[in-house]
């Protein structure tokens, strides 16, 4: 079946029948979570919304003030996912988010002729794409992509959208020998009834289900990103269409502008300046690095010259690092000298205790959970990644009283 969608892709609203409503389930990702929402499965005689295939997400929209969340196909059938119920043989509104439509057109319109000019100038075969929220990609079937032939790709492809090229949609009924002479990747198992055919005049057609624009001008323009290696010795090459080159560069723009208030220079001298701050940081870190292994040995040596020497001392120091405590320990050098060490701020740092093994391995858990921190024993040395420095106090005084006992004999 053709979709109501597929016919007329510029169609906004459209009213149909409710052919069934039942009650069903729907698997999504909210907050990076798989989370299964119950909701109601409709069927209508005819929709607008495009149930996602051949690469492109489905539609979003409203029915009579209902929320669809999801729609896809099962065999000739549209199924919506809605959130309440529809009454059966109701005539309902639907009303498809347009700006998302818009979009997908664009974005799948542009692959289409990325796809078909990168065979017809370079022989790179697609083999996927992948229409994704940010940007998408086009994987080709090669190991390696010379950085000139993406020049000349962009400029081929944006060559046919300035010509206003016009793209139509041509229907045939399956089998029919036409649909030999058309770039495919097969039909799915469960298709049945009409094939459409999405051709781009004077470069290609291609057998799709898809919604597209009806002239290249309305891609406005493609940007090819980067090319990153795939599976399988393939390549994928990212891309943006249309309204996400604006928003792209409306981000680039914002970001430089806020640049340009932090460096107090202009755009142009953006990198060089960021380049000789880098320098300077990792000089002042090299710097601060070496200070820091200064103080771990004059803290060690002054805790072997204390007469007698300490059964346990504590030490923190904010701008340290793990680095810092293995110089101070590897310079005490004794097991019976108990160290608690700890490095961070109110965000976060990290602790060491250090010490006899069995002390170790009694006292570290209990020091961690003050801390609110995760982390094991090993031999003579307990660490841990914490958050709550803020209990520090309260972790040595545990500390204290165990040693006290231990040396008094409580």
């Amino acid at each position: 079946m053709v979709f109501k969608c597929q016919e007329d892709s510029f169609l906004k609203e459209f009213t149909s029948k409710v052919v069934t409503c039942t009650e069903g389930q729907l698997k999504t990702v909210i907050g990076g979570k798989i989370t299964t929402l119950s909701c109601y499965e409709v069927v209508l005689e005819d929709t607008i919304f495009f149930p996602e295939g051949g690469g492109q997400p489905c539609d979003h929209g409203l029915m009579d003030n209902v929320a669809v969340l999801h729609v896809t196909r099962r065999g000739t059938e549209a199924v919506h996912f809605v959130e309440s119920a529809l009454p059966v043989g109701k005539l309902v509104k639907q009303k498809i988010d347009w700006e998302r439509r818009l979009d997908h057109m664009q974005q799948h319109s542009g692959q289409h002729l990325i796809t078909a000019l990168a065979d017809i100038y370079f022989s790179y075969p697609t083999t996927s794409w992948w229409l994704g929220e940010g940007e998408s990609y086009v994987e080709f079937d090669i190991r390696s992509v010379k950085p000139l032939n993406l020049d000349k790709l962009e400029d081929l492809v944006n060559e046919k959208i300035r010509a206003a090229t016009p793209v139509f949609v041509t229907v045939y009924e399956e089998g029919d020998t036409e649909l030999r002479k058309v770039r495919t990747r097969g039909l799915p198992d469960d298709h049945k009834g009409a094939v459409r055919i999405v051709t781009i005049e004077g470069v290609e057609s291609n057998m799709c289900c898809g919604t597209h624009v009806t002239n290249l001008s309305q891609l406005q323009t493609i940007k090819l990103l980067r090319m990153e290696k795939g599976k399988k010795n393939k390549m994928n090459l990212y891309f943006l269409v249309g309204g996400r080159v604006l928003q792209q560069l409306s981000a680039c723009l914002h970001r430089e502008h806020q640049l340009t208030a932090l460096l107090k220079n202009g755009p142009a001298d953006h990198v060089e300046l960021v380049d000789k701050l880098q320098k300077s940081l990792k000089c002042a870190n090299k710097n601060l690095q070496a200070v820091l292994r200064e103080i771990a040995v004059r803290e060690a040596a002054c805790i072997k010259q204390q007469v007698p020497i300490p059964r346990y001392y504590s030490l923190h120091r904010k701008e340290a690092d793990s680095d810092f405590m293995s110089i101070l320990i590897n310079e005490v050098g004794d097991e019976s000298v108990l160290l608690f060490l700890t490095v961070g701020d109110d965000k976060g740092g990290h602790m060491v205790l250090y010490g006899e093994p069995a002390t170790v391995a009694q006292l570290g858990p209990q020091v961690c959970a003050l801390l609110n921190g995760k982390g094991a024993a090993k031999g003579p040395k307990f660490q841990a990644k914490i958050s709550n420095l803020a209990n520090r106090v309260k972790a040595e005084e545990l500390i204290k009283q165990y040693v006290t006992c231990t040396t008094s004999g409580c």
